[in-house]
C-alpha cells in the first residue's frame, strides 16, 4: 500500500506539472500580441512592379543613417515628398500642414506596370495645394528608351502648363532585380538613357529630370556628362549634404536626404525657392 500510494502521489504531481507547463504555454501564446501583428518579413526578390524611387540605392549605398530631421542646411529650401503603390492613400492634408509642398508619384514602370495609387496620390497633391509631378522607374533591360519614355506619357507621366505640374523624372539607378546595370555596357546605357530623354522632350516639350547617385551613374555611364546642361539632376544621398555631384552638372535640383521622414519615408528638397519651383513648373 505505501508503495502504491507512493506512485499515485507521483502520477498527480505529474499530471499537475504537465497541465502547469500547457497554462504557462497557453498565457504566453494569449499574452504575445507581438508575435500575431509583427510586420510581415522580406519574403525573397522584389517583385516586377514593386521598385519604388531610392530602392536600389538602399541596397547597395546601404540604409538610412539620419533619422529624417532635415539638415541645417535645407532651411532655405522647399519640402517634398516623393510615393508609389507602397504607401496607398497617402493623408496630403497631414504632409500639407507639416510643410510639404511639392510631391512626385510613381507613375510607371518598364512598359507593363502602372501605380494602382496614381491617381489618388497625383491628384490628391494637387488638390491640396502642392506641385506635383510623375517618375518612371527605369529598366533598361526591358524594352527601348523610346518606348518607355511612351508608356510613361501615355498612363500618367505627361506635363501641362497650369503651373502647378512639375516635368517628368527617370528613376535611373541600382537594378533591385538583378545586375547593377541592368546587363548594359556604359555606352549602351548612356545611348538608352538619351533614347528615353529625347523621346520624353519629343512627346512633352520637356526635358526629363533624372534622378540618379553619382556612385551608380560613375559605374553605369563612366560618369557621362552629357546630360547636364538639359537634364535637372535629382540626386538621392542619405546624409548631411548631397556629396559630389556626377558629371556635367555644377549643381543639384533635387535632393533625396532621406527615407526615414514623418508621414511619407522619401523626403527631398528643392534646392531654391518656392518661386524658382514655380518657375521649373511652368518651363
Amino acid at each position: 500500500m505505501p508503495l502504491h500510494g507512493s506512485g499515485t502521489a507521483r502520477n498527480r504531481r505529474g499530471l499537475l506539472s504537465a497541465a502547469g507547463m500547457f497554462i504557462s504555454a497557453l498565457v504566453l501564446v494569449v499574452t504575445a500580441p507581438g508575435t500575431a501583428n509583427a510586420a510581415p518579413q522580406d519574403d525573397g526578390p522584389l517583385k516586377p512592379g514593386e521598385a519604388s524611387m531610392g530602392v536600389g540605392v538602399r541596397m547597395h549605398e546601404g540604409g538610412d543613417p539620419t533619422d529624417g530631421t532635415p539638415p541645417e542646411s535645407l532651411a532655405a529650401t522647399v519640402e517634398g515628398v516623393d510615393v508609389s503603390g507602397h504607401q496607398g492613400n497617402v493623408n496630403w492634408s497631414s504632409l500639407w500642414s507639416s510643410g510639404v509642398k511639392f510631391a512626385y508619384v510613381k507613375a510607371t514602370e518598364g512598359t507593363s506596370y502602372t501605380n494602382p495609387y496614381f491617381t489618388q496620390q497625383y491628384n490628391g497633391s494637387y488638390n491640396i495645394g502642392m506641385i506635383r509631378g510623375a517618375y518612371h522607374f527605369a529598366l533598361p533591360d526591358n524594352s527601348s528608351g523610346a518606348a518607355q519614355a511612351n508608356y510613361f506619357v501615355d498612363h500618367g507621366g505627361g506635363w501641362s502648363g497650369d503651373g502647378k505640374t512639375l516635368p517628368g523624372v527617370l528613376d535611373i539607378e541600382y537594378n533591385p532585380y538583378g545586375a547593377t546595370c541592368f546587363g548594359l555596357s556604359q555606352s549602351a546605357m548612356v545611348n538608352w538613357i538619351r533614347d528615353f530623354t529625347s523621346r520624353y522632350k519629343a512627346r512633352t516639350g520637356r526635358d526629363a529630370v533624372i534622378y540618379t547617385t553619382t556612385d551608380w551613374w560613375t559605374t553605369c555611364t563612366g560618369n557621362n556628362s552629357g546630360f547636364g546642361n538639359t537634364n535637372p539632376l535629382w540626386i538621392a544621398r542619405y546624409s548631411s549634404s548631397p556629396g559630389g555631384l556626377p558629371a556635367g552638372w555644377g549643381f543639384h535640383t533635387f535632393w533625396q536626404y532621406t527615407s526615414t521622414g514623418p508621414i511619407v519615408g522619401d523626403h527631398n528638397s528643392f534646392n531654391g525657392s518656392i518661386d524658382r519651383l514655380k518657375a521649373l513648373a511652368n518651363g
